[in-house]
């Protein structure tokens, strides 16, 4: 059984309860670290360097009163994003990365663009488990079909966080795609491309299958064509949802990024029973994906975990970031075994192979 723990050996009762209060009062600060961020306040701290600011200079040179000032870096102090040195503001290491760090930008973008509003229906959802902290965003069962309508800034923030963690990974991936010299190969839940676009590139040969919703597809198409590369690919509008939607055969590869941490596990079980179904008799089925399990630092454990109540309150209702034994398990009962898995891909990415079982 997996053993994990996120607290300090040998925790104080007054440290757990001063982290107790962080969870409390996290709402407020993510709110006021995510203003000074936006609003140019940390960058104007870490212009002036150690010698840091007051509060009179910054509101001189910025524009923002005092009393706005005074209510934003107080939080920010709490939370270790500034300092106070002899009355002047100082940038702190945490406030430094909020101001450089890709993945922090992308992860705060995320979460105030597309969950923040959803999240108080959370209680609900999960109660229901069904999406229904989407309705702040649009009338549909699931975000996955709302995602090309999904209206701004959220669009952006979504891609953004989901093409940000994958798009590192490609480059590192496809050697592993094509390790069998496959002709066909089968992208499901190909979105808006990505990979399709990079292994269309990588194979001058490989004939592409792109599954997805139709209007994921219709953003695909565009970008195939834009790229010269339509001719080489087939797109099969598909519900994944629904069990009785077979999918091409003969496929020597069948490539999921992402994806099956869109779904519940029953639904995961029968989107492998027919993937293996559509395999050629020595196919196989690549499945990258982020397991909070396999991450050699924490904090990439942490991000991921914190990940799941979006699937639960927007994405679906019954989807998470999932160990990879649920995965290994659900493969195996629908005829498939693992081969091979490889961690560390990118910055938080295992690969896991799997072959039919008959064929090991």
């Amino acid at each position: 059984m997996l053993n994990k723990k996120f607290s300090p050996a040998r925790q104080s009762a007054f440290d757990a309860r001063f982290d107790a209060q962080k969870i409390a009062f996290g709402p407020v600060v993510f709110q006021c670290v995510r203003y000074a961020w936006k609003r140019g306040i940390l960058q104007a701290v870490a212009d002036a360097g150690d010698a840091g600011r007051s509060t009179a200079e910054l509101q001189a040179a910025g524009g923002w009163s005092e009393y706005v000032l005074k209510v934003v870096l107080e939080t920010c102090l709490s939370a270790g994003v500034v300092y106070l040195e002899e009355g002047r503001w100082v940038l702190d290491k945490a406030g430094f990365v909020v101001l450089t760090d890709p993945i922090t930008q992308v992860n705060i973008d995320f979460n105030h663009d597309v969950c923040y509003q959803a999240l108080f229906d959370l209680e609900r959802t999960l109660d229901a488990e069904r999406p229904l902290g989407l309705k702040v965003f649009g009338d549909w069962p699931t975000l996955y079909e709302g995602l090309s309508q999904l209206p701004e800034p959220a669009r952006t923030s979504w891609l953004a966080f989901d093409h940000y963690y994958s798009d590192v990974s490609f480059p590192a991936i496809l050697p592993d795609v094509f390790a069998t010299a496959p002709r066909k190969l089968m992208d499901i839940g190909a979105n808006t491309g990505k990979f399709a676009l990079a292994a269309l590139a990588f194979d001058a040969n490989v004939e592409l299958h792109a599954v997805d919703l139709p209007g994921q597809l219709a953003v695909l198409d565009g970008n195939l064509a834009a790229a010269g590369l339509r001719e080489r690919a087939d797109l099969h509008p598909t519900d994944m949802l629904d069990d009785a939607a077979a999918l091409p055969a003969g496929m020597d590869v069948v490539w999921m990024s992402q994806f099956l941490s869109c779904f519940s596990e029953d639904a995961i079980a029968s989107i492998f029973r027919r993937v293996a179904a559509a395999l050629a008799p020595r196919g196989q089925v690549l499945v990258m994906d982020t397991f909070w399990d396999r991450q050699r630092y924490d904090i990439a454990s942490y991000c991921l975990i914190n990940t799941s109540p979006y699937f639960n309150n927007l994405a679906s209702g019954n989807s998470k970031v999932y160990e990879s034994g649920d995965y290994i398990r659900l493969a195996r009962a629908a005829g498939l075994e693992l081969q091979t898995a490889r961690d560390g891909i990118g910055y938080c990415h295992s690969l896991l192979r799997f072959v039919r079982a008959e064929n090991g």
